[in-house]
């Protein structure tokens, strides 16, 4: 018996990697179980259960968010079952192997893509000779040799997960700073085939569907034919929703794209739009060769012209960025009027060419994992601290869309420098960013933007929050509606509202 299992982040995430591995193990697979917990899993139960069949073969994903947690794993494991073998495989022990506890705890370690060795390595294991090596690189075969893994997606998780799909994998850029800078170039799925899986999946009842693409756009021909596909499913039941998440390169949208992009309605297509930073001068030590000018264009066009959710990227902690330029980013990044800025802070993955720069820019990082970085010369730790809280601020005021009436108000004409100040006022309220109510939020924001404002700017300041408030699906009452203070709000909307439509709202 032989158990392939990993960590994820959440429940609703369902592992693409997993299922791929299953797919293409060939002989192996009448005999392998797959198993998905998530970080937060006991780790008694999770013990339990991967022993529950007494596998001679345990083979773990290891990422970024789980590491540390499956090292606990593998420990408890070896307390109770010494003689099972224990592979390991992911970006995470794909690279600097012999400095890492978890890679030592392992009996085998499958380094890159593991759909061809990792077959070979259970053969070995089960039939001999036993392998003599502990580290087995990946071997990279043709696309089109790999078995598709979307018909292991089963029913309950095409009804209560995310369905994650890839018509493409690799990259062809460079970006330092991220594992696919390591790619050659990105290698394109058999077209039709992809095609004929992903009706398979509609077939079946998935209707969420998220490309892990890094650049879905980069061939306008394919990225055409994937948007008519499912264009096709709306068009012929618009009353069956559908939801689409692409990656796309921000400068690169040709007329090809846009016409299709144009005809989908409002919820149903995502586009996650990769900046990371606006200084030309940080670009370049980062190997990121961004067109910002086309960048801006295309998303001024895909504001004014398609209902398409965007969700723009900037990384604060890049080499010789100050916050001071950062901050100038963001504004201009602002005015582009993007439904969400993600907000990230560095990360030294390992394995990933940004580690040049260490020296030069006293790059200062984390030892643990997610591997943030703490300092450079550039921005102090202070500094950095002060914009994680920012960040997680920004998405639950900003990004949520719960404040749409009263992000004007809060950001004025310097949105960086406004912003700030109120996560300075709410951290200072708090002394955290997370686990706060929202009748808590909504009031502390409107007793920040009263004490910045004239006394006949009160009430429309309340009557801005209070609308955010109600439209927000929220049933309780903030202190001055206590108090007797009616406005007239938009109706009423549902509690679960999707933050996607409350921006649409706005």
């Amino acid at each position: 018996m032989i158990t392939l299992a990993t960590l994820n982040a959440r429940y609703s995430h369902a592992s693409l990697g997993l299922r791929y591995l299953l797919a293409n193990l060939g002989e192996h697979a009448a005999y392998t179980r797959l198993a998905e917990y998530t970080i937060k899993t006991p780790l008694a139960d999770m013990c339990e259960d991967i022993l529950k069949d007494a596998p001679r073969i345990i083979g773990l994903g290891v990422y970024i968010w789980n590491v540390n947690e499956t090292l606990a794993l593998i420990e408890a494991i070896r307390a109770r079952a010494p003689q099972t073998v224990i592979i390991l495989g992911g970006p995470e022990v794909s690279y600097e192997v012999d400095a890492q506890a978890i890679c030592k705890a392992a009996d085998y370690i499958v380094t890159g893509w593991g759909e061809v060795t990792l077959p070979k390595l259970l053969t070995a294991l089960i039939h001999g000779p036993k392998p003599l090596m502990k580290v087995h690189a990946g071997e990279q075969p043709p696309l089109n040799d790999i078995a598709l893994p979307y018909e292991l997606y089963t029913d309950h998780d095409l009804k209560h997960r995310n369905i994650y799909v890839e018509a493409s994998r690799g990259c062809p850029f460079k970006c330092e700073f991220c594992l696919s800078s390591l790619d050659k170039t990105a290698w394109a799925f058999d077209l039709d085939v992809f095609l004929i899986e992903m009706n398979a999946l509609y077939a079946r009842g998935a209707r969420t569907f998220k490309f892990v693409d890094r650049t879905f756009n980069l061939k306008p021909e394919t990225g055409r034919r994937i948007l008519d596909f499912f264009l096709e499913k709306i068009t012929a039941a618009p009353d069956d929703p559908l939801f689409v998440h692409f990656e796309v390169i921000p400068d690169h949208l040709p007329e090809l794209l846009k016409s299709a992009i144009a005809q989908y309605p409002a919820g149903s297509l995502q586009f996650e739009l990769g900046i990371q930073t606006l200084n030309t001068t940080v670009q370049k030590h980062i190997s990121r060769k961004t067109n910002l000018t086309k960048a801006q264009d295309n998303i001024t066009w895909l504001r004014e012209h398609s209902q398409a959710h965007l969700h723009v990227d900037l990384i604060a902690g890049l080499p010789s960025e100050t916050m001071q330029s950062f901050a100038e980013g963001f504004d201009r990044l602002y005015s582009w009027r993007a439904h969400e800025i993600q907000l990230g802070i560095l990360k030294r993955l390992r394995g990933t060419p940004i580690i040049r720069h260490t020296k030069t820019f006293k790059m200062v990082y984390s030892d643990s994992p997610p591997y943030e970085i703490i300092s450079t010369a550039d921005v102090t730790k202070n500094e950095l601290d002060d914009f994680k809280h920012f960040a997680k601020y920004w998405d639950n005021i900003a990004n949520s869309g719960r404040f749409n009436q009263t992000l004007p108000l809060i950001l004025g004409d310097a949105p960086y420098a406004r912003f700030n100040e109120l996560s300075q006022y709410l951290h200072a309220q708090w002394q955290r960013s997370h686990s706060i109510a929202l009748e808590r939020l909504y009031t502390e924001v409107a007793n920040w933007l009263i004490g910045q404002s004239e006394p006949h700017a009160h009430d429309d300041i309340r009557a801005a929050v209070t609308a955010d408030y109600v439209s927000s699906g929220s049933q309780g009452k903030l202190p001055w509606m206590a108090r007797g203070l009616t406005i007239e709000t938009k109706q009423r909307t549902d509690a679960a509202l999707a933050r996607q439509a409350r921006h649409q709202m706005g």
